[in-house]
């Protein structure tokens, strides 16, 4: 296994992370595409990022609400319904693309050609797999320092105090006396790695509205949002 370039290194330092072991960082930006070269060519397979991803999501809920809990004085909906936006694929994956991850993935050709530096999907699980990293080359304390760093803007704004749009929407079916949202996913492309989903959701004698984005729960969402904007 090769180390971090400079570059990298600089990158990682430059965003608060404290590199210690090579490994464990290059670990976190692998992605399970780079091993098909390798595996062509018969070299040595290196590990991908999924189990410092695991490790990484685990550390972010923790840290996260921890903030929460000493920073407001929410009761446990309102706490659950923050920390689920902050954590979510779609913060993490915010937040990767404002520090430039994309760059720094390690992925396949056909991967990368497939846009996969830029994938919602990718961008959070590598963000969430270099948290993983730094609990692993730093401990608890310097992850949960990085990520108040990384996520302050997050932390001090809205995200997560307005209500999810499919709990609005739900709430407003039962408030109208109308059947429940009905969601359908209506259309998926893409390649795995970069997938992205159509869904439609609708409500019997009241319309339907639909959204693309690059996980179902995400398109979901934002179907939610574009039936209440048209029909609410």
């Amino acid at each position: 296994m090769s180390g971090l370039t400079q570059d990298t290194r600089e990158w990682l330092t430059a965003n608060g992370f404290t590199v210690g072991n090579d490994a464990v960082w290059l670990e976190a930006l692998t992605h399970g595409s780079f091993n098909s070269a390798a595996a062509n060519n018969s070299a040595e397979l290196e590990a991908d990022y999924q189990r410092l991803e695991f490790l990484g999501d685990r550390v972010l809920g923790l840290s996260v609400a921890s903030w929460l809990y000493q920073a407001t004085g929410s009761q446990e909906g309102q706490l659950s319904q923050r920390l689920n936006a902050l954590v979510s694929g779609a913060t993490c994956a915010r937040i990767a693309r404002s520090i430039g991850i994309g760059a720094h993935i390690r992925l396949g050709k056909q991967a990368r050609e497939d846009g996969g530096a830029d994938s919602d999907n990718i961008l959070g699980d590598v963000m969430e797999a270099l948290l993983g990293a730094s609990f692993v080359d730093n401990g608890y304390d310097a992850t949960r320092d990085c990520i108040y760093h990384l996520w302050a803007s997050q932390l001090d704004g809205d995200e997560g105090k307005a209500k999810h749009p499919k709990s609005a929407l739900q709430e407003w079916a039962a408030g109208n006396k109308r059947s429940m949202p009905d969601y359908a996913v209506i259309e998926r492309s893409g390649p795995d790695h970069a997938a992205r989903f159509t869904v439609e959701v609708s409500v019997n004698n009241v319309g339907a509205a639909k959204a693309t984005a690059t996980s179902k729960s995400e398109a979901e969402k934002l179907a939610a949002r574009a039936f209440l904007e048209e029909f609410g």
